[in-house]
């Protein structure tokens, strides 16, 4: 039997096959063109879902289920979509619209908890039975595995990692709060503070990096003028991972997982990166502060979302 997964984002919707054992054998995307009525949307979803099937050669009856990653909150129970701000979708019925285009069982499950069982199933969490997948992108996302599923909670909104606080009344985040470890573990806290380092400290490495013009700042420049020697750069990417350590050993603290996978674009850092990450957490879990959680970079990239959607089915 294959298995088809959904990634419905903001720009794009991507649509894969993927086997039984995960393996993702073909991929395809088109524009969400978000500002459409969702029947309009869901059109399209359910027509590329149901093109590539054909395109492949395989029969309908070989199609167990099709899964969707959406953002927002989902109700998987009755396969409604209840919200989704950047969508401006609230309580669109997925499993009803998408059925009149490919009339298979159909799943619905946050896109952050897609991508958490897409790297349990097949990427750097397989074989393990709990895990939790960070990724650090413009906010901090996540999904946590227990026993090999998904927990969402009781109402389906739960693992909203990013938006535990680490430092209270501290930096606003986009969410109301503030001191969230998204404002300041997000690659985008990472950039509002290198911003700030530039201005202050015009002559650094990292102001040198983009010719002092802050707009020029991505989240890799204070990685790249700390490995030039650049104090400022230095201070930048420790205070960074400080941050980063000690929301993942808060996650490790109360869940224990066997693994904890960190996605994103900071992750093409490597061991500049996990190296001293593993420090941190080391310093901040509980109990005798040996760290039995492994800590590993995520495999799957884009593709987690899509593996793990399928797998919804399975």
């Amino acid at each position: 039997m294959y298995y088809i997964g959904v990634d419905l984002g903001g720009t794009n919707i991507a649509v894969g096959i993927v086997t039984e054992e995960g393996k993702l054998i073909k991929k395809r995307s088109i524009p969400t063109l978000r500002h459409r009525e969702y029947q309009e949307i869901l059109k399209d979803m359910g027509e590329l879902c149901a093109n590539i099937v054909k395109e492949e050669g395989i029969p309908l009856e070989e199609v167990a289920s099709v899964g969707v990653g959406s953002p927002g909150t989902p109700d998987p129970v009755n396969g409604i979509l209840v919200y989704a701000n950047n969508l401006k979708f609230h309580n669109v019925p997925i499993r009803t619209e998408l059925q009149k285009y490919i009339n298979v069982p159909i799943y619905l499950e946050n896109d952050a908890n897609c991508a958490a069982l897409g790297e349990a199933v097949a990427g750097a969490a397989k074989g393990y039975k709990n895990s939790v997948t960070v990724t650090l992108g413009t906010g901090v996302g996540g999904g946590i595995i227990i026993d090999g599923k998904i927990f969402s909670g009781s109402y389906y909104g739960g693992a909203e990692i990013g938006h535990h606080v680490i430092v209270a009344d501290g930096e606003q985040c986009t969410c109301g709060r503030k001191g969230c470890w998204e404002a300041y573990a997000s690659a985008t806290a990472l950039i509002r503070e290198a911003r700030i380092a530039v201005i202050r400290h015009p002559e650094s490495g990292v102001a040198k990096l983009v010719g002092g013009d802050i707009n020029l700042i991505n989240a890799k420049i204070p990685f790249d003028a700390a490995q030039s020697g650049d104090p400022v750069g230095q201070e930048l990417v420790d205070q960074y991972i400080n941050y980063l350590g000690i929301g993942i050993a808060n996650m490790i603290n109360i869940l224990q997982p066997e693994i904890v996978v960190i996605g994103g674009g900071v992750c093409a850092q490597g061991d500049n990166l996990l190296n001293p990450l593993k420090e941190v957490v080391q310093k901040n879990v509980y109990a005798d502060g040996t760290l039995k959680t492994q800590l590993r970079i995520a495999e799957l990239g884009n593709d987690a979302g899509i593996i793990g959607a399928a797998m919804l089915g399975k």
